[in-house]
This record gives structure tokens, sequence and C-alpha cells, in this order.
């Protein structure tokens, strides 16, 4: 598969009742965090930068946790860069701000 460093945009949107949706949202965010991929949290979504195995394994790996700790349901929006013959970061993206 792709051999170089992508940027997506990840948003998990809690419906299940029994946490606030915001305490899902920290404990997704917790797991970026523990992930090693370099990441900007955001208001309404958490950019990441890694490679494409590294990226889906988070997501994955967000996922699986929701599930275990019985959230009811939940959406994951996500948004995926590439670039055919090099790597994308996100500092390259924003460095003119």
């Amino acid at each position: 598969m792709h051999q170089h460093i992508i940027n997506a945009s990840i948003q998990v949107v809690p419906i299940g009742t029994n946490k606030h949706p915001y305490v899902w949202v920290d404990e997704a965010i917790s797991i970026i965090q523990q992930s090693g991929l370099k990441y900007t949290i955001g208001a309404f979504g958490t950019d990441i930068e890694g490679y494409y195995i590294e990226v889906m394994k988070l997501i994955e790996d967000i996922n699986e946790y929701l599930y275990k700790q019985a959230c009811e349901e939940w959406i994951v929006n996500c948004q995926i860069q590439f670039r055919a013959g090099s790597d994308i970061t996100i500092e390259e993206k924003i460095k003119k701000y």
C-alpha cells in the first residue's frame, strides 16, 4: 500500500447516552495521544500524521475501544489526504499561518 506519510482528520461523534459525549471524545483523544503519531487537536476533530497502516490501525483501535467500553453508538468521520510521490505533513500545510 501507500508508503508515504499521510494526513487524516478524525472526528468521533458519540450518540450513546450512557456517558456525556465529551467523555467518549476525551477517551478517543487519549488513544490518539498514546499512539505515538503526530496529532493536532481541534474543536471539531483531530488531525493525524503517519503512515497509512498506522493511521488505519489508530482508527481501528478507537473503534475497538468504544465497542469494548459499551458506547451505545457512534459515528467516525474521517478525511484522508494522500500524495502519490512523497510525504504530506501537517506542518507543510499550516506553516504559513
